[in-house]
Formats: structure tokens, C-alpha cells, sequence
């Protein structure tokens, strides 16, 4: 089994999180795995995000606002 870290973009509305996770690796099944944890957070982010709680959605990720581009 091996870790490795990623980051793991959520797109909500007019904002984007980019969450630190860790995927794991291993030689069986279905590769690469999330942890509980980090699945719970991803959760939680899109969920604050979903509130326009951005306060809550900074804690666990950084947070950026989308602004489109005229064409």
C-alpha cells in the first residue's frame, strides 16, 4: 500500500475549493482509494460551499471565486 497526496477541485456555483487529500494505492481492487476522512471532508466542503459558507469551506480548503471571461 502506498500514499500519495493530491488535490481535489469542487466547483459550486460561482466558487471553486481545492482540497488537500491523500489517495492510497494498493496492488488490489479498485486503485486509488480515499480515505473516510478525506471523503467526509470533500463532503463538507461541497455542502458549505452549497451555503455560501464560505467561512466553514476555508477551514478545510482553499477557496476561490470563478469570475467569466467576456468573449
Amino acid at each position: 500500500m502506498r500514499k500519495r497526496r493530491h488535490k481535489k477541485l469542487i466547483h459550486e456555483g460561482n466558487y471553486v475549493a481545492q482540497v488537500d487529500i491523500e489517495l492510497i494505492d494498493t496492488d488490489e481492487g479498485w486503485s486509488p482509494y480515499l480515505s473516510l476522512d478525506d471523503s467526509q471532508k470533500l463532503d463538507d466542503v461541497r455542502e458549505a460551499l452549497r451555503r455560501g459558507d464560505l467561512k466553514a469551506a476555508s477551514r478545510l480548503a482553499s477557496v476561490f471565486t470563478l469570475t467569466p471571461v467576456a468573449a
